[in-house]
C-alpha cells in the first residue's frame, strides 16, 4: 500500500475519552477519522472515573453562583503538583468551554458540582445518575458510532493492536496494527490516546523500570493499560517526561471475599467531598480527607489498616447512586447504626463517637490552616504543606457533619479502602498543541500528537481529582484540532462539512 501524505484522515489510537474527544473534534471540523482500539469495545479507563470532570466558569457553576475562574483553577492545579504553567493554562482555561461542549452537544447532565481535595472551589461536575466517566465517555462513543453509521467521516476498529508508527523523513505518516492475525497499515497523522501504564506489571515493564516499589500494589487500571503509546513513541525517538510519577490513590475498594484481588474498584473522591471520613483500625481519624491524594495515601501508610471510609446518612444521600452501586457490588456495606458499625469493626462505640465529635468541633471552629499534611506519598516527592497539629488535621472544608451524640443511632455506608495504583502522570512530552517532541532535537515531531494519560507533564507530580477526565477532553480536542490543521493546511481553509450543529441533528 502506498502512502498518501498527508492522508485525508486522522488516525486516533485509543477509544477512551481522550481518543473519543479527538475523533469527535476531527469530525466536527470536517475531517475524517479512523479510531483504533485493541480491546473488544471502546471506553477504556475513562468509563471507570467516578468523581467527575472539573470546570471553572461553567454555565452550571454560574447558575449556582460559584465564584470560580480559570485563574483560580490554574493556581490550584499548580499548587496541586503541576510544574508546567503553560500546560496547566491550556487545561484550566479551556475547562469551562469544554465542559459546556459536553453538556450542549451531547445533552449530558453535569448539574451537580462538588469540591474535591486540593480545590479551593467546588468545580467537579457530575450528573445525578451513574458514574460520570461512564456517562460522558459513552455519549461520545455513541455519537462517533452514529457518524460512522450514517456518514463516511468515521471508522471504528476494535481488536486492533497498534504496534508500530510509520515515519517518513522525520514525519509520522501512519501506523501498523494487527487484527485477526493480519497486519494492516493506515496512513495519516496520529493521535496517541491509549492511556498510561498502570497495569504494566511485567519484569521489563514501565512500572518495573520507573516505579518497582509499587509493583506489589493493586491497581484500578484495566489490563489494556500497558503504556503502548509511550513505548511506540519512544521507539521513534519521542521524548518522555515524569515517568516516575505514578499516582497511588488512597481509596481502592477492598472486597471482603476477595481482599487480595490485583484489580480493584475505585471509591470516588466525591465520597470524601460530600463528607465521608476515614478511620483506621482503631476507629480514629488520622488525616484531612480532603488533602491531596499523595498526602492522604502517605498518612494511610503511617497508620494501621484496615481503613474504612464512612459516610453518614446526609453524606450518603448526596451521592446515593454511588453508595447503592458500591453496596450492590459488595464493596460497601450499609449499617443501620453506628453501634452496628462499631461491633463489626471490633472497637468501642465511644471511639467512633469521639472521632465524629472532634470532626464536628473542628468544623465549628472553622480552622483556617491549609489542606494537607507533612508526608509525601512518593520517595522523591516534596511535602504538601506544614502540618497543623490541630483537631481536624488541617481541614478547612466540612460538609454533612454530625456531632458525636448522633453516632450510636446514625445509619452509615462504609467501605474498606486501601492504596492502589491509579494514574500515571508521566508520558510522552508534548507542547500546548499536543504535539510530541523529539528527544534529541527538542523539536516537534510532525504528524504525531498525544492526549489523555499517554501524555506527560500536564499534572506534574500529583494530579488533582477531576482533572483526568478534563485532561482527556481538553487535550483530546486540542490534538484533534492540531491534527486537522496539519492535515488540511495551516490556513484552515477547509469547510466543516457538516457543521457541528447539523451533525448533531444528523446523528439523532
Amino acid at each position: 500500500m502506498a502512502a498518501v501524505f498527508p492522508a485525508n484522515q486522522v488516525i486516533v489510537v485509543g477509544g477512551g475519552l481522550a481518543g473519543m474527544s479527538a475523533a469527535n473534534t476531527v469530525v466536527e471540523l470536517g475531517g475524517r477519522t479512523i479510531l483504533l482500539d485493541k480491546s473488544s469495545f471502546c471506553g477504556g479507563n475513562s468509563t471507570k472515573a467516578t468523581s467527575g470532570i472539573n470546570g471553572a466558569g461553567t454555565k452550571t457553576q454560574k447558575g449556582k453562583s460559584i465564584p470560580d475562574t480559570a485563574e483560580i483553577f490554574i493556581a490550584d492545579t499548580l499548587k496541586g503538583g503541576a510544574k508546567k504553567p503553560e500546560l496547566a493554562k491550556v487545561l484550566c482555561a479551556n475547562s469551562a468551554a469544554d465542559v459546556d461542549w459536553l453538556v450542549d452537544k451531547f445533552d449530558l447532565d453535569l448539574s451537580l458540582v462538588a469540591r474535591l481535595g486540593g480545590h479551593s472551589q467546588p468545580r467537579t461536575h457530575r450528573g445525578k445518575e451513574r458514574f460520570p466517566g461512564m456517562t460522558i465517555t459513552y455519549a461520545l462513543i455513541q455519537m462517533l458510532e452514529k457518524v460512522a453509521e450514517k456518514t463516511n467521516r468515521a471508522r471504528i476498529v476494535t481488536k486492533a493492536e497498534v504496534y508500530k508508527l510509520l515515519v517518513n523523513a522525520g514525519t509520522v505518516v501512519g501506523c501498523e496494527y494487527k487484527k485477526a492475525g493480519k497486519t494492516v497499515k493506515e496512513f495519516g497523522p496520529m493521535v496517541l490516546a491509549s492511556g498510561g501504564f498502570g497495569a504494566d506489571f511485567g519484569a521489563e515493564s514501565l512500572l518495573a523500570t520507573y516505579r518497582p516499589d509499587l509493583l506489589h500494589l493493586p491497581t484500578t487500571n484495566g489490563e489494556h493499560c500497558t503504556g503502548d503509546a509511550i513505548k511506540m513513541g519512544e521507539a521513534i525517538g519521542a521524548a518522555t517526561i515524569d515517568l516516575e510519577w505514578v499516582q497511588v490513590h488512597p481509596t481502592g475498594l477492598v472486597k471482603p471475599d476477595d481482599p487480595d484481588a490485583k484489580v480493584k474498584f475505585l471509591a470516588a473522591e466525591a465520597l470524601r467531598g460530600v463528607g465521608g471520613i476515614v478511620l483506621d483500625s482503631n476507629g480514629d481519624r488520622f488525616c484531612n480527607e480532603l488533602g491531596r491524594r499523595d498526602y492522604v495515601t502517605g498518612e494511610m501508610w503511617k497508620n494501621k489498616p484496615p481503613f474504612r471510609l464512612c459516610l453518614n446518612k446526609a453524606a450518603a444521600d448526596e451521592i446515593i447512586w454511588h453508595a447503592k452501586h458500591y453496596t450492590g457490588r459488595g464493596v460497601m456495606k450499609f449499617y443501620a447504626s453506628g453501634e452496628d458499625l462499631a461491633k463489626d469493626m471490633g472497637v468501642p462505640l465511644q471511639k467512633i463517637v469521639d472521632a465524629h465529635q472532634k470532626h464536628f468541633e473542628a468544623a465549628k471552629k472553622q480552622e483556617k490552616d491549609p489542606d494537607g499534611g507533612p508526608f509525601p506519598a512518593y520517595p522523591s516527592g516534596k511535602t504538601w504543606d506544614e502540618p497543623s497539629g490541630k483537631t481536624g488535621s488541617g481541614k478547612k472544608f466540612f460538609h454533612n457533619i454530625i456531632d458525636g451524640s448522633k453516632v450510636p443511632t446514625e445509619p452509615f455506608y462504609v467501605a474498606i479502602i486501601t492504596p492502589v495504583i491509579h494514574y500515571c502522570m508521566g508520558g510522552l512530552e508534548c507542547t500546548v498543541d499536543a504535539e510530541c517532541i523529539d528527544k534529541k532535537s527538542g523539536k516537534v515531531i510532525p504528524g504525531l500528537y498525544v492526549a489523555g494519560e499517554a501524555a506527560g507533564g500536564i499534572h506534574g507530580n500529583n494530579r488533582l481529582g477531576g482533572n483526568s477526565l478534563l485532561d482527556c477532553v481538553v487535550f483530546g480536542r486540542v490534538a484533534g484540532k492540531a491534527a486537522c490543521k496539519f492535515t488540511f493546511g495551516a490556513g484552515e481553509k477547509f469547510k466543516p462539512c457538516p457543521p457541528p450543529g447539523e451533525l448533531k441533528d444528523l446523528c439523532k
